[in-house]
């Protein structure tokens, strides 16, 4: 394990090392939450394009569901696990770039999480009608996550596991919305 923890590092101060200070303001914005409502705009617009009124309220009271279940989880294994961040890990304070700093604990990233979520439960649920929708979505999900790494708040296994708790919790409530849109839709064809 302390192996695979100094390989972590190593790869975290390499990937870090890669900024320069006249790029720090644009991964700043990536790493940021109000840039991107208008995308979440778009989201709502092709979900409600898709699946209409009465299905969207279910799908968004799902996306509220899985991303509160997601930022719970997280919360709870970076208290867990009380991993430090890479800004307050002392052994590294002299190699790395300081960009921006989070709370003491970073096992798993949320960012990642949340964004690996949504990349994944708007992939399954509008693969359909769009189907170069996942290459776009898996990108933003990726830099997103990647800017964690460069501002120095999150090691590349925080990133892993969120990325991957994200992909699982996407999965499950897409599933979950898909389920409740064929049930109502099977309830309104009998009727």
């Amino acid at each position: 394990m302390q192996e695979i923890i100094q390989d972590d590092k190593q790869l975290f101060l390499y990937l870090n090392n890669l900024g320069s200070q006249p790029f720090d303001q644009f991964w700043i914005m990536i790493s940021g939450t109000w840039i991107w409502v208008p995308l979440y705009i778009i989201f709502l617009y092709l979900l409600y394009k898709n699946y209409q009124l009465r299905n969207l309220v279910f799908i968004l009271i799902f996306i509220a569901l899985g991303v509160t279940v997601s930022d719970q989880l997280a919360g709870i294994f970076k208290t867990g696990i009380a991993r430090l961040r890479p800004c307050h890990d002392p052994a590294l304070d002299h190699l790395m770039r300081k960009v921006q700093c989070g709370g003491q604990f970073g096992f798993y990233s949320s960012h990642a999480s949340n964004t690996f979520f949504i990349a994944t439960l708007m992939s399954i649920l509008l693969r359909k009608t769009r189907p170069f929708l996942p290459y776009l979505l898996f990108l933003w999900a990726g830099l997103v996550s990647y800017s964690r790494i460069y501002l120095g708040v999150h090691f590349p296994m925080d990133i892993l596991m969120g990325a991957l708790m994200g992909f699982f919790l996407g999965g499950f409530f897409s599933i979950l919305s898909l389920k409740v849109i064929y049930k109502r839709e099977q309830a309104g064809s009998l009727k």
